[in-house]
């Protein structure tokens, strides 16, 4: 078993008959199961014991072991469920510990299954209660997701007159591949699609991206019609014919909430250079900073980067008041801090917004802040952590002032503020 497991968990878990020693209890786990969940929790309730009832029957002779991480409001109440499950938990006085993992693996709500690796504690997967339920005799058993072009499978439409194109012959004549989540009932990607066409003819192809439509129509009429609208002169991209499996399986790969979506890979590795390259085209249409790999400083006023918001911590400079000279000078000091962190491994991540577009005038509700300042107002948005945040009192953005406000953060000197 990996020391990482015990690192995420501690020495002791609870058992059906007492404490057990973390690293005996996990001993040669082909995977671990993380299920948060609580009773007052009616969708838990619904859940655990479909899941106990497929642990029992398939998953635990396949070498699964689940903890149950709970959110159950008092002992009585822990006590009284973990009776009905057949597993071991997290002992209910770890109260730290059970936050630490739920932002660690960033539960948004309960239940949740998260699924590691038994032997090195590397996630396998975050949705681990589809899994089970769509696999309750567990024959994918431990769920490992499909590579990048497991997922993108052999062959693509090249045109609508039924030639094909195969994945090799994309590989050998692009750098990059556009992933193109979109459909014609969806008045955006109607606004966006456009745009990209333009993009990509004048500019992004002759930079060796491949564009791949993966369609979200609901007939093959629809598809037909949307597809030959973005092939506009008899050029194009690519696309997976409407109502391929493959369309399931790459929305999950890239957790595709909402269309239009815009993904671009590296052709040669398989590896995600950005999954928001919908804002890029916007913000960048003749590629200049194409293939648009994310910076260590983000602008939130131009979109980049604000699903972190949910998922990390993040430091927020406002400079919407400020003129363009303080902006450029908060600016050079913002990125090699970002910089260093990055490459220190830091999860935390950088924006600063030069203007009040995008996100900007959210945050500053969602945070009352007040009207738009002529200096510089500096917010860490804790948002995993049950909505928290922070302000500064500093009006200057020096390294003194950013890295000073970080230690009191993990120093946990600053007052917390709760998001309204």
């Amino acid at each position: 078993m990996s020391s990482a497991l015990i690192e995420l968990l501690g020495d002791k878990l609870t058992g059906k008959d007492g404490d057990v020693r973390t690293a005996d209890a996990l001993a040669d786990k082909t995977a671990v199961g993380l299920y948060f969940s609580a009773h007052w929790c009616g969708p838990c309730r619904q859940f655990t014991p479909a899941l106990a009832k497929m642990y029992t029957e398939a998953y635990k002779a396949k070498g699964m072991e689940i903890v149950f991480v709970s959110s159950d409001r008092d002992e009585e109440s822990f006590q009284s469920y973990y009776g009905e499950q057949p597993w071991l938990a997290l002992p209910f006085a770890e109260r730290s510990l059970k936050a630490k993992l739920s932002k660690k693996y960033k539960v948004q709500g309960i239940p949740s299954l998260i699924i590691l690796d038994g032997k090195t504690g590397e996630t396998i997967t975050t949705d681990g209660r589809s899994a089970c339920s769509e696999d309750p005799a567990g024959e994918k058993f431990p769920w490992r997701p499909p590579s990048f072009w497991e997922a993108l499978g052999d062959e693509f439409l090249d045109g609508t007159d039924g030639d094909t194109k195969s994945v090799e012959e994309v590989k050998k004549s692009a750098k990059f591949i556009g992933l193109y989540f979109s459909a014609h009932w969806c008045p955006p990607c109607r606004g966006f699609t456009p745009s990209l066409v333009t993009a990509y003819k004048d500019h992004l192809k002759a930079k060796g991206l491949e564009i791949i439509f993966v369609s979200s129509d609901r007939d093959q009429a629809s598809f037909l019609q949307y597809y030959g609208e973005q092939r506009q002169g008899g050029e194009g991209w690519l696309a997976i014919p409407n109502g391929d499996a493959r369309k399931a399986a790459l929305s999950k790969l890239f957790e595709v909430e909402g269309i239009p979506f815009f993904v671009i890979i590296d052709a040669t590795t398989g590896e995600t250079i950005t999954t928001e390259a919908r804002g890029n085209v916007s913000s960048d249409p003749t590629g200049e900073s194409f293939p648009w790999k994310p910076k260590p400083l983000k602008n939130m006023s131009a979109g980049e980067g604000i699903a972190s918001f949910n998922e990390e911590l993040c430091l927020c400079v406002l400079l919407d008041g400020c003129d363009k000279q303080s902006v450029a000078a908060c600016k050079a000091v913002l990125e090699p801090l970002a910089e260093a962190a990055e490459a220190a491994g830091s999860s935390t991540c950088f924006f600063y917004a030069p203007d009040s577009d995008g996100p900007v005038k959210q945050v500053r509700k969602l945070a009352g802040l007040g009207d738009v300042l002529p200096s510089p107002q500096i917010v860490l948005l804790d948002i995993p952590d049950d909505g928290g945040f922070y302000v500064s009192p500093a009006t200057e953005v020096t390294a003194e002032t950013i890295n000073g406000f970080l230690e009191a953060y993990k120093a946990k000197a600053l007052e917390r503020k709760q998001l309204s």
